[in-house]
Formats: C-alpha cells, sequence, structure tokens
C-alpha cells in the first residue's frame, strides 16, 4: 500500500495548461472615418442657406402685402371718386329739371297767389289743381329740393334777392324779410334760385 497519497496518478496528473488562440488578422476589414468637423460645416451651411432663403421669402412677403395694400387703397379712394362723380351728376341732373320746373312753380304760385280770384273758380277745379301742386311739391322734397317762402326771417344775401325795401318803426323787423315776390328753391344747403323778396328797413 502506497501511503504517500501524493503519489496518486490521478492527482500527480498535471492540469493541461489553457490554449490561447491567437486571432489571425484581418486585412479586409474598413474603419469608416467620421468627420464631426466636416459634418458642422455642412450643418451650418444650411443654416446659413435656410436663413437667406427665409429673408428673402419675407422681403417677397412684405412686397406683395405692400402691393395689396397699395390696390386696396387705389380701389378705396376710385371708389370714392366715382361716387363723387355719381353725386355730383345727380345734383346737376336735379337741378336742371329744377330749373325746367320753375316756370311752371311760378304759374302754380301766381294763380293761388290771387286770393280773390282763385277762390272765385269751381271749387272742385280749384281742388284738383292744388292737388296736383302739392304732389309736385312732395316729388321735389323727396329729392331734397325745398322752397325758399318764408317771411319774418333775418335778411340772406345768399338765399334772398332784395327786390324793394319797406321802412319800419320796429327795431326788431329792420332787415327781415316782409314779403315773398317770388319764391326761391335750393336743394340741400345749395341755392338754385334765390327767392325775391321785399325787405323791412329801419326809419
Amino acid at each position: 500500500m502506497n501511503d504517500n497519497l501524493y503519489d496518486d496518478p490521478v492527482l500527480d496528473k498535471p492540469e493541461p495548461e489553457d490554449e490561447v488562440i491567437l486571432d489571425e488578422p484581418v486585412d479586409d476589414v474598413e474603419f469608416e472615418e467620421l468627420d464631426w468637423v466636416g459634418d458642422e460645416k455642412k450643418d451650418k451651411q444650411k443654416l446659413k442657406d435656410l436663413r437667406a432663403e427665409l429673408k428673402v421669402s419675407q422681403k417677397e412677403s412684405r412686397e406683395h402685402l405692400t402691393a395689396l395694400q397699395r390696390a386696396r387703397a387705389d380701389y378705396v379712394n376710385l371708389k370714392k371718386e366715382l361716387d363723387e362723380v355719381r353725386d355730383t351728376t345727380k345734383k346737376k341732373t336735379t337741378e336742371k329739371v329744377l330749373a325746367d320746373f320753375l316756370p311752371t312753380l311760378d304759374s302754380f304760385d301766381m294763380a293761388m297767389g290771387n286770393t280773390a280770384a282763385w277762390e272765385a273758380v269751381d271749387k272742385n277745379w280749384r281742388i284738383g289743381v292744388e292737388f296736383i301742386y302739392s304732389q309736385l311739391k312732395t316729388a321735389l322734397e323727396n329729392n331734397g329740393i325745398t322752397a325758399i317762402d318764408q317771411v319774418g326771417v333775418d335778411f340772406d344775401a345768399h338765399a334772398h334777392e332784395p327786390i324793394e325795401t319797406k321802412d319800419t318803426d320796429d327795431a326788431h323787423q329792420d332787415h327781415k324779410v316782409e314779403r315773398i315776390i317770388q319764391k326761391g328753391y335750393k336743394m340741400g344747403e345749395r341755392v338754385i334760385r334765390p327767392a325775391r323778396v321785399v325787405v323791412w328797413k329801419l326809419k
């Protein structure tokens, strides 16, 4: 019997050394080089180009907006001018029509102004004529035309044409309209024909 425990062939068998496998050199593998500086330059150039395009777009937008505003202003001015021309044409046309009617209106006033003679005619005929005259006056008033026919008002050289003066002792009547000889007419504030009047004059 072997008393030496260390003489056991199993125990005494040396452990195999770990095999070291060396990698074989690889020659066909390519490594991509990262050019961070180049990419940064490209990004900066893209950003610069985008900013330039943005400035051009903004400039064009401002130009389009300015052109639109100018066109709108021109349209408003043109519309205003057309409205003014239309109003002026309408007023001139109305004045011309009124001028043609003035002799007729004067004839009505003269006929009805002679109270005694007017009331002597047939009542039904008189009422009919007065109705026609009323319709004519309404038509004129609907077009902004009114008569200058008030008495007792201050004399207005723009609205009145003095035919004669009449003496008075009343200071309150001085330079006031005493009587209408012929009615005047105005359209709005524009006098078409001044009224022919007699004016009070203080002695």
